[in-house]
């Protein structure tokens, strides 16, 4: 598989309002593979902190930053974690912060991640893949009426009950562990 790259939304207006500053202090509350981070630091930073809940996107913001190293650090946590992250590190104040909010590519398209139903794979779905339930054990234990709430608001889809009906029969026949099993029931509901 290729090295997934990221070019950063909107760099101008970024730079503009964040005017980075050797002396600064930084935060990339959505690393992911460090496309903004690497464009703060290059625009002068002094440091940048970067959190990711995703350790695959830890590893290759890493990578992609190791000429920065001593200019920014690596943090596996969600970003609702700031306050903590700034204190555990004792910082009282910082310069500035970015969030690029959304659903990754990177993870969307790596099939190993359990999040495409057009390429099968283990049925995980978890943007940390380190903590918390894949969908797989969620699947076998949620009760009928909770998954088709679910499939009805958050897929917006208007067979939410039927599909619901449909995942909990085969279920009861064989635990779903793919993507491609979960798909294919669907579709036949």
């Amino acid at each position: 598989m290729a090295t997934p790259v990221h070019a950063p939304v909107m760099p101008s207006e970024v730079l503009s309002l964040l005017a980075p500053q050797p002396s600064g202090v930084y935060v990339d509350c959505t690393l992911g593979l460090g496309g903004h981070t690497e464009m703060l630091l290059e625009a002068g930073a002094g440091k940048v902190i970067g959190l990711d809940r995703d350790p695959a996107a830890l590893a290759h913001a890493r990578a992609r930053l190791a000429t920065y190293a001593a200019r920014v650090e690596f943090v596996h946590a969600d970003f609702r974690e700031l306050p903590a992250v700034l204190a555990e590190r004792h910082i009282d104040g910082i310069d500035g912060a970015l969030a690029d909010l959304g659903v990754s590519s990177m993870q969307l398209d790596d099939a190993t991640r359990g999040f495409s139903f057009k390429q099968d794979g283990p049925l995980d779905m978890r943007m940390n893949t380190a903590a918390g339930e894949t969908l797989a054990e969620r699947l076998a234990q949620v009760d009928e009426g909770t998954l088709a709430d679910v499939i009805y608001q958050y897929g917006e889809e208007r067979h939410a009950r039927r599909i619901a009906r449909a995942i909990v029969a085969a279920r009861g026949q064989k635990a779903f562990e793919r993507t491609g099993e979960l798909a294919t029931v669907v579709r036949r509901a």
